[in-house]
């Protein structure tokens, strides 16, 4: 009897304890994007350095890419064997300025065109300083493709560009993009993040 009793209670307590175990924990849902949207825009300051391949019409290149976003003013440098040469850019609004491999300083509409001779189209540089952070220019209407589960963009398109989010990683409590494309046209940019300062 009382073994009968010893056993009843051992499983009694064993299936509380199984009962325990297969309690399901939810993770954390991600924040609604309408709320994750407006804070990436106002994000002002960031870095990041990666990989950026290009291909416009017959053109084409590969370079080291560094991203530095200080509020408005964005510096960025194209290093590496590419057929444009290296190029630094400082970009601020409408101001321009571009220092090529060989030290020549270049400004506004000089600027442009060197950039665009160069790269083989005009990058959208106030756009893209929020495209790589997965979210719209505010400055313009957008339709967004949105992943509901994980609250953040799969595609996006704007001013006639494609913008195709294949992977994002986690950045401190953020997830922001690590491999996305860039399309328009005969313009066609991968870009892969390797580090994000944010």
């Amino acid at each position: 009897m009382r073994n009968s009793l010893a056993w009843g209670a051992a499983a009694v307590a064993l299936l509380a304890l199984a009962g325990c175990r297969t309690v399901p924990v939810s993770a954390p849902a991600a924040p609604p994007w309408d709320m994750r949207r407006p804070e990436l825009q106002a994000r002002a300051h960031f870095e990041l350095k990666g990989r950026v391949a290009v291909a416009a019409g017959a053109q084409g290149f590969d370079a080291r890419l560094r991203w530095a976003q200080d509020g408005s003013r964005a510096r960025v440098a194209l290093e590496g064997p590419l057929g444009a040469g290296a190029v630094h850019i400082d970009a601020a609004g409408n101001d321009l300025d571009i220092v090529t491999a060989n030290g020549a300083r270049l400004t506004s509409d000089a600027a442009r065109a060197e950039l665009s001779a160069r790269l083989g189209f005009d990058p959208p540089l106030s756009s893209l300083r929020f495209w790589i952070l997965g979210v719209p220019d505010p400055a313009s209407p957008a339709d967004e493709t949105l992943d509901p589960r994980r609250q953040r963009l799969t595609r996006l398109e704007q001013d006639g560009w494609q913008i195709d989010y294949a992977s994002y990683i986690a950045v401190g409590s953020e997830w922001l993009p690590a491999r996305l494309t860039l399309e328009r046209a005969d313009v066609k940019v991968k870009l892969l993040v390797d580090d994000w300062q944010s």
